[in-house]
């Protein structure tokens, strides 16, 4: 047996752009147009393994669902080619499949013959389908008069339990509540464990992080990276903001390593080695710490306790709008919580180039114990555009010391009587 389930092999994918809408007849009658070539995918090769999860991520046009199209042969490449070794089960565009005339039912029957299913296989599925879409008796209404949230829950029930070998999921979890989207990833749990092959794109860079195992980079129809979530994630934080960092130029970042910006903070444990860096550089964070509830700087904190976390930022340049920031991810790259000035609405003052500003951040640890790691951001607007101007990602390990712990991330500190 193959142990890829999708291999994806040199493909690119060309559309024609016209200046004008009749210029497309004009061309099919043999007749010269200008025509612009537009390349939504541009030589990408990649493989799934079976058994895998993988993520697809990138900004809008980046080529992210014309790949998942080509895969499921809704639509050819222009080059390269594409093999799959399973059966597909793909919910892509909200409708996509749907006839809008037909009944929530005669919907379900449509797209698991389209899939490769019979009668008798779909009617034993039935029941389970309609048990989890839990639409009630708009099952027996046209979908046409369903809203957004009731349909993706029947499409996706259709998709995930006509028992495929290989799950393709295009964004369309973003339309179901988060009762539904539980539901939807608690099957993909159930997905791995029996082995199958599922791939999602989507923005949600917490499940990407969290449910897969491996995850994929696309910018501007490009394959930039692929790799472990947490790396490729901090990859496409950078290309956000415009920021890629690549192999042969990296970003600057000025470095002023014999200026003193003041007292240095006390830092007994480590900055990480491999701390990911970036930014325009017309602001640098020199200097930063952690210290417990009595003042004493530590990276290990105990769960319930006070702590604060401080950074000094130093200004090569005049900014007016400025944005300090701080988050904890855990180990697996999951972002888990974080703050900013602008959220917690605290002024801060326009910068002079030369101006050194400390800050501080004083809260509750109520982040279940175990590991963690912390990032510091300062950023802000320049002519009303967002900028970085320096992020530290990852800039050190955080221990939290718990003497219990309860469900999740994080302790509500609940408060129980019983009578």
């Amino acid at each position: 047996m193959n142990e890829n389930a999708i291999q994806v092999e040199h493909v690119s994918k060309m559309y024609k752009l016209y200046n004008r809408l009749s210029d497309r007849l004009r061309e099919a009658l043999g007749m010269r147009v200008q025509v612009r070539e537009h390349y939504a995918l541009k030589d990408v090769d990649f493989s799934v393994k079976r058994g895998e999860t993988v993520g697809i991520i990138g900004t809008n046009g980046s080529g992210k669902s014309t790949v998942l199209k080509i895969i499921t042969g809704v639509v050819s490449p222009t080059s390269g080619q594409v093999k799959v070794d399973g059966r597909i089960s793909a919910l892509l565009e909200l409708g996509a499949g749907f006839n809008m005339e037909y009944t929530g039912i005669e919907n379900v029957y449509l797209n698991g013959t389209m899939i490769g299913f019979s009668k008798e296989e779909i009617d034993s599925r039935l029941d389970e389908i309609l048990s989890f879409a839990d639409i009630g008796d708009f099952v027996y209404q046209p979908v046409k008069s369903y809203s957004s949230g009731m349909f993706v829950r029947l499409a996706f029930a259709v998709a995930i339990n006509i028992d495929p070998d290989i799950l393709i999921v295009d964004e369309a979890l973003s339309v179901g509540d988060v009762f539904f989207q539980a539901k939807c990833y608690h099957k993909f749990e159930e997905f791995k464990k029996q082995g199958k092959t599922i791939v999602i794109v989507s923005h949600d860079l917490n499940n990407i992080s969290q449910y897969c195992d491996r995850v994929i980079l696309l910018n501007k129809g490009t394959l930039i990276e692929e790799g472990e979530p947490k790396r490729i994630v901090d990859l496409y934080k950078q290309i956000l903001v415009n920021q890629e960092e690549k192999k042969e130029q990296k970003v600057l970042i000025r470095k002023q390593e014999n200026c003193v910006y003041g007292t240095p903070f006390d830092r007994p444990f480590d900055r990480n080695p491999a701390t990911l860096e970036y930014g325009n550089g017309e602001a640098e964070i020199v200097d930063f710490t952690i210290e417990d509830a009595r003042g004493l700087a530590s990276n290990t904190i105990h769960k319930m306790e006070d702590f604060t976390v401080k950074m000094k930022v130093h200004f090569h340049e005049d900014i007016s709008e400025v944005i300090y920031a701080f988050s904890f991810k855990d180990i697996r790259g999951t972002e888990i919580t974080g703050t900013n000035t602008m959220f917690e609405r605290i002024p801060v003052e326009p910068q002079k180039k030369g101006n050194t500003q400390t800050i501080t951040f004083t809260q509750k640890m109520n982040l279940q114990g175990g590991e963690y790691l912390l990032s510091l951001g300062c950023t802000g607007y320049k002519s009303g555009e967002f900028v970085v101007f320096h992020r530290l990602y990852d800039v050190c390990s955080l221990t939290v010391v718990a003497e219990k712990n309860s469900v999740g991330y994080y302790d509500m500190d609940s408060r129980i009587t019983v009578e």
